[in-house]
């Protein structure tokens, strides 16, 4: 066994990395192996791969998991060679379906020079079967993975294997059932819920909350995702025979959110230990940075988790309603618990947050809770409060139709959950009740997608990533200068050390383009129920989570060609149905330009590798919404 330490890993302390030769295998490029097999093989020798830009003269790039009978399906193929042409078959059963020449694409280098891009759009074929893409170019042939497709692609696929994910990755610890809150004697039962990554065993509705517009939702987010899903969804899990399944995972997280609801109203933020090192006491706290030092801001305003709690808690209550079934606690508890955290934070949320200050992530997060209350209760002071937090949030919107973070100009982006503002507009327009009010409403939708649309398109960009607006943080804490465009998260921002894959993000776009575009442009018989060109853009935000990209590899665990190294300690445990982080701009750079995944080995590795809740949470998400 080959091992090496790294200095700091992410989490504070010195560790161990290692990797299977199966896993080896697979970076490099050898099938994934089914996962009874990935988990026998933990034990076997070991060997350390850095994962580099493929070099081959000649790649077909495409979706390695499943694809929508009706709907887009796209492969990217890459040439190092001169030739400026060359064919392509589409192959299902052994027999060529489909033929045609390559679509040259516009010159891009930003992530390597010499590479010629070309496209074969095969989404007329709308049978159900096994297809690969043939590329012919410059006297070469290749052929790609192979993908599924058929109805309901993507939730019948993954579904199942999500489930798993997150039932193995729930947290039992027996300690969590009596830990001290930071800087008191009062001790609590915190027991429950989900670690949040395979290197993590920490428990946290949002983990960057020090750094004001970078909180990402976390446990509740995965909480409401489930609860949601089960209850407008039950024909989709009942089909797939994961109905009981996922009730019980959606009353697991609603009950260890009811048991981190303190007695005066507000949400534990964080269950944290210094990622298992150093001896650190695990209690309930606040922390920040890349050292993961104790604060006392543990009280979860709206943006650090706290919304999206209270709206995972009213829709299991709608969901234990629905199904006659509950978890710990009954679902009139979990309405009581969300309403009781609703009406403490309208009045403490803005104090609660690092600065003082309200900010986007606080409205469209209390829009979601103020929506699931309403449908909950029925109650129109719920009405009222999302037309306020409605308001507030169409307010922020550019005329271009970005967002504004902040009370002044700093831009609105989001490793995390970019696809959230529009994602609550339509949620609300969904219950608003005066059509002058979801006219507005629809209007911001509309402008939201139709942005998102424009900035990715505006460059040569093959493989149609999502791209953003975004200043950096010279100082690692204020973000200053010139509004910049680019592909990923900028590296120096606000958090001072946080930066990694956006599989999350990408898989928010992609709903929030499908559930928004259903409700303000629906298109009968088309991809997802939407126009062709955003329907595009929803279905490549995936498939670059699943295979179609420079690197070939699909970050879903066990499924398509190419797996993501299993990398130990920093990035922890590797599940069959997560999701790694993803891909990133280059190591060393400020603005995040360029491009990497594990160049390692260092310890840094987790920034890619590691499997983490909310990619999986938005993933299901996304695959149910697609499938709907």
């Amino acid at each position: 066994m080959k091992t090496f330490a790294p200095d700091l890993a992410r989490h504070g302390r010195r560790s161990v990395l290692t990797m299977t030769a199966a896993a080896a295998m697979a970076a490099l490029g050898a099938w994934a192996l089914p996962s009874a097999a990935l988990a026998a093989d933990a034990a076997a020798s070991v060997t350390t791969v850095s994962v580099q830009l493929p070099t081959d003269p000649l790649l077909v790039q495409i979706n390695q998991v499943a694809l929508e009978r009706v709907g887009p399906k796209r492969a990217i193929v890459e040439s190092t060679g001169a030739a400026g042409s060359g064919r392509y078959r589409v192959l299902s059963g052994g027999k060529t379906v489909a033929q045609g020449t390559l679509k040259p694409l516009p010159a891009f280098s930003e992530w390597g020079a010499g590479k010629r891009y070309f496209e074969v759009d095969f989404s007329s074929l709308d049978k159900a079967g096994d297809y690969r893409v043939e590329a012919t170019l410059g006297g070469r042939r290749v052929v790609s993975a192979p993908v599924r497709v058929r109805d309901r692609a993507l939730f019948t696929t993954i579904a199942d294997k999500t489930l798993d994910y997150f039932h193995r990755g729930r947290h039992t610890g027996a300690g969590d059932r009596s830990i001290r809150i930071f800087e008191t004697d009062r001790r609590v039962d915190v027991h429950g819920g989900w670690k949040d990554a395979g290197g993590d065993t920490g428990k946290y509705l949002s983990h960057l909350g020090y750094a004001n517009y970078f909180s990402p939702q976390q446990t509740s987010m995965v909480a409401w995702v489930l609860a949601y899903t089960a209850q407008t969804s039950p024909e989709l899990y009942r089909r797939a025979g994961l109905t009981r399944r996922v009730q019980d995972e959606a009353f697991w997280g609603a009950d260890y959110l009811h048991r981190i609801l303190d007695a005066e109203g507000y949400f534990y933020t964080t269950v944290f230990d210094k990622w298992g090192g150093d001896g650190a006491e695990r209690m309930v706290v606040g922390y920040e940075g890349e050292d993961g030092k104790y604060t006392t801001l543990y009280r979860s305003a709206y943006r650090a988790g706290g919304g999206m709690a209270i709206a995972a808690l009213a829709r299991a209550s709608m969901l234990a309603k629905q199904s006659g079934r509950h978890g710990d606690v009954d679902g009139a508890t979990y309405l009581a618990d969300a309403i009781r955290a609703f009406d403490h934070l309208q009045r403490f949320s803005a104090q609660y947050g690092a600065n003082g200050v309200e900010n986007i992530i606080d409205d469209y997060t209390a829009l979601m809770a103020a929506v699931d209350l309403l449908e909950a209760t029925g109650e129109p002071r719920f009405l009222a409060a999302a037309r306020d937090r409605a308001d507030r949030l169409i307010a922020r919107q550019t005329p271009a139709g970005g967002f504004i973070a902040d009370g002044g100009s700093r831009p609105y982006y989001h490793a995390v959950e970019a696809g959230l503002p529009a994602l609550s507009l339509s949620r609300y327009a969904s219950v608003e009740t005066d059509e002058a009010r979801r006219a507005k409403a629809d209007t911001a939708i509309r402008a939201s997608l139709d942005h998102e649309i424009a900035i990715t398109r505006r460059v040569a960009n093959p493989f149609d990533y999502a791209r953003q607006s975004f200043q950096i943080a010279p100082d690692g804490k204020t973000a200053s200068g010139p509004v910049m465009e680019g592909f990923f998260i900028p590296h120096k921002n606000e958090t001072g050390y946080w930066w990694q894959g956006e599989s999350a993000r990408l898989a928010s776009l992609s709903a929030a383009m499908v559930v928004g575009g259903r409700r303000v442009a629906p298109t009968a018989g088309a991809g997802f129920g939407i126009p062709a060109a955003w329907a595009g853009y929803a279905q490549s935000q995936i498939d670059w989570t699943l295979g179609r990209n420079p690197y070939g590899i699909s970050m879903l665990y066990g499924f398509g060609r190419r797996n993501p190294p299993t990398v130990a300690s920093s990035a922890g445990d590797m599940f069959v149905g997560g999701l790694s982080n993803g891909i990133t701009g280059a190591v060393g750079s400020d603005t995040g330009a360029g491009i990497a995944f594990a160049p390692g080995p260092d310890g840094e590795q987790w920034r890619w590798v590691e499997q983490w809740i909310p990619h999986s949470a938005w993933m299901l998400l996304a695959a149910t919404e697609m499938a709907r």
